[in-house]
């Protein structure tokens, strides 16, 4: 979970904005710092395109056709699939927090 969905939430329940209007509003956040770190890293020579093009090709189809979707939905529709969105990544985070701390349990017992 990353900054924007923070936003998000921050924009929505704390500053009663239209879920719309916060989903835009975390996309304006996003756009200049996803410039500045692709500048970066085609600086630091870190991208790979052979992988990386395939990705933004998609990214690009994907989040056309999601703001097709999402600008055509009702609000409490899309409000409650984002909230699902947000639930599905909580139970995954923590999933991966047990399996990460059921592995340093078992080295540290491998260890004695």
């Amino acid at each position: 979970m990353g900054g924007g969905t923070i936003l998000i939430l921050l924009l929505s329940l704390i500053l009663h904005f239209d879920q719309h209007v916060a989903q835009a509003t975390n996309l304006l956040f996003f756009i200049p710092t996803a410039i500045a770190a692709i500048i970066i890293g085609i600086r630091n020579r870190n991208i790979l395109w052979k992988e990386a093009l395939p990705i933004i090709l998609s990214g690009m189809v994907g989040a056309t056709i999601s703001a097709m979707i999402g600008s055509t939905m009702n609000v409490e529709v899309l409000r409650k699939l984002f909230g699902v969105f947000l639930l599905i990544i909580a139970i995954y985070e923590i999933y991966s927090w047990y399996k990460m701390y059921i592995k340093a349990k078992i080295r540290h017992n491998n260890n004695k």
